[in-house]
């Protein structure tokens, strides 16, 4: 077999491992809420988010894809180096997935993604092959490596104020109300929990759809970066096979761990991260839904009883975000010099 097609085929072998992993981390984000409010049972969740999230990257276009796919260029590299490259990436964001769903935390997949690539590629090519997009921002326009770490920070923070102001305004509305609303708002959550699993595949699946255009592209396979039909079915059905088998470890965090989860709380969360998350998929930033999730929830408790958010665990949160990029960055590193080491590594 062409060395190039066997680096193909393991790229692409990476990519639905990675996108499964991203499902079965990220299947908590959408289900913690709606299971722990009694909205649906956790068959009825995994079922219909299982649903949402594979069409959220058939219909979800590919402007995400784009971004993540052109935030490194290795064109001018050997076809076998940028290749390897870009599997000691994705390698590296993969095990990151396995490592925090193994502690129980709600990590990013995407932080992972871009601290992997950003430092293989720095080591193994130069900073010069990745698109920092600092000289963009100054003429007004978002590229690279900026947009992605822009929508990564801001995305968290949109979602904490959304969802404080949401909660206060659906407590004046609801402040009349008798217990009997619960039975609406459990209702209202088969919607947004629908659009919620849309938004995160139309995001999510696209990280993946764009690395492995990438790598067909790095390979002579593409002569412009293209999303092929395939690669978006192949990259849908893996991270909805992850989010039906789900990572439910993870659930208890969310659930549980960082507020007291009712009806109105699921619903204000729900409604928070799906719009946060959808609006960014049209613009191309690709952002973390746990990350939008988690402070969605952070911000709803912060709106009704600050005291009974358990910052503690927040903190642990926000530990586990900020180390993500370096970590992922060191563990594609070491694969990276490993197989430099052993001889499978120009």
């Amino acid at each position: 077999m062409d060395t190039v097609w066997l680096f193909i085929l393991l790229a692409s072998a990476m990519v639905v491992l990675f996108d499964f992993t991203n499902g079965f981390h990220d299947a908590s984000n959408m289900v913690a809420s709606v299971i722990a409010s009694r909205a649906m049972s956790p068959v009825q969740s995994v079922l219909m988010v299982g649903t949402f999230t594979f069409l959220g990257p058939v219909l979800g276009g590919t402007a995400v894809a784009n971004t993540i796919g052109n935030f490194v260029t290795l064109d001018d590299l050997p076809t076998t180096l940028s290749l390897t490259v870009v599997l000691c990436g994705l390698f590296a964001a993969t095990a990151w997935n396995l490592i925090t769903w193994w502690r129980g935390l709600p990590s990013s997949s995407s932080h992972a993604l871009v601290g992997g690539l950003c430092g293989v590629v720095m080591v193994s090519a130069g900073p010069d092959q990745v698109v920092w997009g600092v000289q963009e921002l100054a003429q007004g326009r978002m590229t690279g490596v900026t947009k992605v770490l822009l929508a990564l920070v801001l995305s968290p923070l949109i979602g904490f104020w959304f969802g404080f102001v949401l909660q206060r305004l659906m407590l004046v509305l609801l402040r009349s109300a008798s217990p009997l609303v619960n039975r609406e708002l459990r209702g209202a959550q088969w919607l947004t929990t629908a659009g919620l699993a849309f938004s995160h595949g139309a995001n999510d699946a696209q990280k993946s759809m764009g690395i492995l255009t990438l790598c067909l592209l790095l390979g002579g396979q593409l002569d412009e970066f293209e999303v092929p039909f395939w690669v978006i079915l192949l990259c849908a059905s893996a991270i909805t096979l992850g989010t039906v088998l789900g990572g439910w470890k993870i659930v208890r965090t969310l659930a549980f761990s960082i507020y007291k989860i009712r009806p109105l709380h699921a619903l204000n969360s729900q409604l928070t991260s799906a719009g946060v998350v959808f609006m960014a998929s049209l613009v191309g930033a690709p952002v973390s839904t746990t990350h939008v999730v988690s402070s969605s929830i952070m911000g709803i408790g912060e709106a009704e009883r600050p005291r009974a958010v358990r910052w503690a665990k927040a903190r642990e949160i926000g530990v586990t975000w900020l180390v993500t990029i370096p970590g992922a960055g060191v563990l594609a590193v070491l694969c990276y010099l490993l197989l430099r080491l052993i001889g499978l590594a120009p």
